[in-house]
């Protein structure tokens, strides 16, 4: 059973208790680490900023089953944040979409996540309105034409599913009302 398909979705509850202390402990150590953070040199500081980031977004990509190459990861985040790593290797342009979705995310953290949001991440993923050689709906709610969204893996013909995402549904009955849920 999908999350989506509780009874209670997307009416999320949780125990604040148990969340604070889990809370608790993370900011005591994310201080510690931005204590060392500034203990070292402003090179060094950037160098873990570039290395972290790196990691992040080609982690992120292996969840999805892509495997992006890093140098070229690590060449069009050191581009957007203004670093000089020495001679840069040219990224192609779907590297850069998930950079730039990565970066947005990371770097606009206290910003509302809004439906124009996740349509520009969603366009920076897909600039040229195809997934591989499929034509897909870009920056917008999706809806049903298709069938449902199917997340899949695998050869042709012997696909392996991974996940079915929510029925598209009208304004007001769950998908729409999600970018809110997140504040």
């Amino acid at each position: 059973m999908y999350i989506h398909e509780l009874p209670e979705w997307p009416r999320f509850r949780w125990d604040p208790d148990h969340l604070t202390e889990l809370l608790a402990s993370v900011r005591h150590r994310q201080g510690r680490l931005v204590g060392r953070m500034e203990s070292l040199g402003f090179n060094l500081q950037q160098d873990a900023v570039l290395r972290t980031l790196t990691a992040d977004v080609l982690k992120s990509s292996e969840i999805e089953g892509e495997k992006l190459e890093a140098d070229q990861v690590r060449s069009s985040i050191a581009r957007r944040l203004g670093l000089d790593v020495g001679a840069l290797k040219p990224a192609d342009r779907h590297v850069e979409g998930v950079v730039e979705m990565i970066l947005d995310a990371t770097g606009h953290y206290d910003q509302p996540l809004t439906a124009e949001r996740l349509f520009a991440w969603h366009a920076a993923l897909f600039p040229t309105g195809r997934s591989g050689m499929t034509k897909i709906r870009v920056g917008a709610w999706r809806d049903d034409g298709t069938g449902p969204m199917q997340v899949l893996s695998g050869p042709i013909g012997k696909e392996r599913v991974h996940f079915f995402c929510t029925s598209s549904r009208p304004a007001g009955t769950g998908n729409d009302r999600l970018p809110g849920l997140v504040q």
